[in-house]
């Protein structure tokens, strides 16, 4: 019964989210998070003052509880200003198809919460801290749990793997909020300056204090990276004008050099965004999560080969 109620009262936490009418910072009306995505279910990971913070579950068929399972945890993307969890509902839901636990959480943003990126930052780290602490009831196997994301979403992965302040101290920081892996999507991975290479637009680079909340450099997963930083993955377009591809180079090679594995693979002629499901006929999105299922399955968190078209077909 104690499961049950706590569905309930997500499903009913999350519908009373969905219908809050807040204008964003160009006058918008910000797309609220969703109340759920088909195939998955609903838990409950944060509250912060009135905000419930949600995750979205998908698990494998013939799951029980009491299996350890690998894990990995999506953070959508929006320039820490906007975004929903659906961005990697399809990625989910493959790897699920593939045996993995798969979630994709809600975290605050702009536009819905008027939050800086450094709030999001202390959102992701509890997200990932909660699956930890809730593995053996989640099925999960804590030393088996993956960040991934896409731009901003990709920036919370990545500053999960690298960046060690901005915990929550009301949380258990016995418990490790450092994924085990990585997959990041066009990740912004460089906030600040670096000496000597030209990364991106001067201008971007300086409205990048008033988006953080704080100095950029300590969000900056490129200025923070560590010798044991979490094995990595990095998809990201050459045509991509949002983030540059030279951030994602400049990133790999400094984490090679520490020693540690950061695997790059850009595509031509990509732009932004370009591996969404839906983007382009989706050929993109095939390709890229191919590569994160190859680069799993070298870690150990799947077996065998692809079902990508399997997917797709269905």
């Amino acid at each position: 019964m104690n499961v049950l109620h706590s569905r309930t009262a997500s499903i009913v936490t999350c519908l009373l989210l969905s219908v809050i009418s807040i204008f964003g910072q160009q006058g918008r009306k910000p797309v609220p998070s969703p109340g759920s995505i088909e195939g998955s279910r609903l838990e409950i990971y944060k509250r912060v003052g009135d905000t419930s913070l949600l995750i979205h579950i998908f698990e494998p068929k013939n799951f029980k509880s009491s299996d350890s399972r690998p894990a990995i945890l999506f953070f959508f993307g929006g320039g820490w200003r906007n975004g929903t969890p659906t961005q990697f509902q399809h990625q989910c839901a493959y790897l699920a198809s593939r045996g993995m636990v798969a979630m994709t959480a809600d975290y605050r943003v702009a536009n819905r919460h008027g939050t800086k990126a450094v709030s999001c930052v202390r959102d992701a780290k509890s997200a990932l801290r909660w699956v930890r602490k809730n593995a053996k009831r989640l099925g999960i196997d804590p030393n088996r749990v993956a960040a991934g994301g896409g731009s901003a979403g990709g920036h919370l992965a990545g500053a999960l793997g690298t960046i060690g302040e901005f915990d929550e101290e009301t949380e258990d920081l016995s418990i490790s909020s450092v994924p085990n892996a990585l997959v990041m999507f066009n990740p912004a991975l460089v906030l600040s300056s670096v000496k000597g290479v030209r990364t991106m637009d001067p201008e971007k680079l300086k409205s990048m204090g008033e988006r953080m909340g704080v100095n950029p450099e300590k969000l900056s997963p490129y200025h923070n990276i560590v010798k044991s930083m979490p094995p990595s993955l990095i998809l990201h377009g050459k045509a991509d004008t949002t983030v540059p591809y030279r951030t994602a180079e400049v990133f790999a090679e400094k984490a090679k050099e520490l020693g540690n594995r950061c695997e790059l693979i850009g595509y031509e002629n990509q732009s932004h965004g370009f591996f969404n499901y839906g983007r382009r006929g989706g050929n993109m999105f095939k390709v890229t999560v191919m590569e994160m299922d190859r680069f799993l399955v070298s870690l150990g968190y799947l077996e065998g080969e692809n079902t990508v078209d399997d997917y797709l077909k269905k």
